[in-house]
């Protein structure tokens, strides 16, 4: 058994052949695997009943036989280095951003002073960035203000002041404080890193300079965008931040196929629809890109084809991963719809989380998996920023 996990993350697994959705995998009646099969029976029911224990620790018999070795192999996977793509960093700590904010009733100024950074994910190949913040008063699109880059630094020192002035107090009452943290790219689009948003009614004390470290959260679409929202009293037109949602991005079919006595997951990338145009020529040349994660460590990284200049690929491409039952729980599959660009970094259409604990439509997608083993369930997914 060890060696059997071993070779799955030591080895290359070729691409497999696209299979319908629908179809059901041939496998084998449980033979010798009867502890594994029941293992993943629980966790299936465990998770249906919202439990959150864990699955339990090997018996000694299971150590005799290179269970735990399996375990340690599993476990101690370093994450992945390869980072071609320009996809950015999977997990979702964005670091955090410090920063004052004062109002002078004498000047009638607002006073923003953008600090420092610290742990900020790196952005390019080279395992670091280059970041720089924007600064937005919103719903206003004019009052626009930006730091500094700060070059190769995951924990800038910007310590840079700016002044909104003309600002009424009651105006400023009015306003949200919106910093957004990017990776300045010279070749491409700069990379959202996080953003963080602070009505100003909601600061007791705005007469006072008060200091805030807060974590950035991730970017709706990469970028503030003001839109003009509907008409309101006076018939002035209020500015309001428009964030691309997953409805925008398109959607992704996949179908996944758990099978107990193999210890596999099986992703099918079936087809999308509607994706968003990344190109100039109001298209995009469409892959999709799979990560199987422990925790937050990167086991195994595959890929479909690239289909070109089309906004409804079809791919049916499967993807065998190896998951022993043990870490089903700690499980993971991160599936990236890119725009592949020949002359810069490639573009992130849309993301999927797939796991036993992410959102509503991929909790429900990976307990249909587990209650119905052998057998291709597919759903579409509505791809996030």
């Amino acid at each position: 058994m060890e060696g059997f996990f071993r070779s799955a993350f030591t080895e290359k697994t070729p691409r497999g052949v696209g299979i319908k959705p629908g179809n059901t995998p041939k496998g084998h009646p449980p033979d010798g695997h009867s502890s594994v099969t029941d293992l993943a029976n629980s966790i299936t029911g465990d998770m249906v009943n919202g439990k959150t224990t864990l699955p339990p620790s090997p018996t000694p018999s299971e150590k005799s036989n290179g269970s735990l070795g399996t375990c340690q192999l599993y476990s101690n996977l370093s994450p992945g280095s390869e980072d071609d793509d320009g996809e950015g960093a999977i997990s979702e700590k964005l670091g955090r951003i410090q920063f004052s904010v004062g109002y002078s009733f004498q000047d009638s100024t607002l006073t923003v002073k953008i600090l420092k950074g610290q742990e900020l994910p790196a952005k390019d190949f080279s395992g670091t960035s280059d970041p720089f913040v924007k600064l937005y008063l919103l719903p206003d699109k004019k009052h626009k203000l930006e730091t500094k880059v700060k070059r190769k630094n995951l924990n800038p020192q910007w310590n840079e002041t700016f002044l909104f002035e003309g600002f009424p107090y009651e105006k400023v009452r009015e306003r949200t404080l919106y910093l957004q943290v990017l990776d300045f790219d010279r070749f491409s689009r700069n990379d959202p890193i996080g953003e963080v948003s602070i009505p100003l009614n909601k600061l007791s004390d705005l007469g006072h300079m008060q200091t805030f470290w807060k974590e950035l959260k991730p970017c709706m679409d990469g970028a503030v965008r003001l839109e003009r929202g509907r008409r309101r009293g006076g018939g002035k037109k209020e500015l309001k931040p428009c964030m691309d949602g997953a409805g925008r991005r398109g959607d992704l079919l996949v179908s996944l196929c758990y099978n107990p006595t193999a210890n596999t997951i099986t992703v099918n990338i079936i087809k999308a629809r509607n994706l968003k145009a990344m190109d100039i020529g109001g298209t995009s040349d469409p892959y999709v890109k799979l990560w199987l994660m422990h925790k937050d460590k990167r086991i195994e990284k595959k890929k479909t084809v690239t289909i070109k200049r089309c906004l409804n690929p079809v791919f049916n491409e499967s993807f065998p991963f190896e998951v022993p039952a043990h870490v089903l729980r700690e499980t993971t599959i991160i599936i990236t719809v890119m725009d592949k660009d020949r002359l810069s970094r490639n573009d992130v259409i849309g993301k999927i989380y797939l796991s036993w604990k992410s959102g509503p439509a991929e909790v429900k997608h990976w307990k249909d998996m587990m209650g119905r083993p052998r057998t291709n369930v597919a759903q579409w997914h509505a791809l996030k920023a």
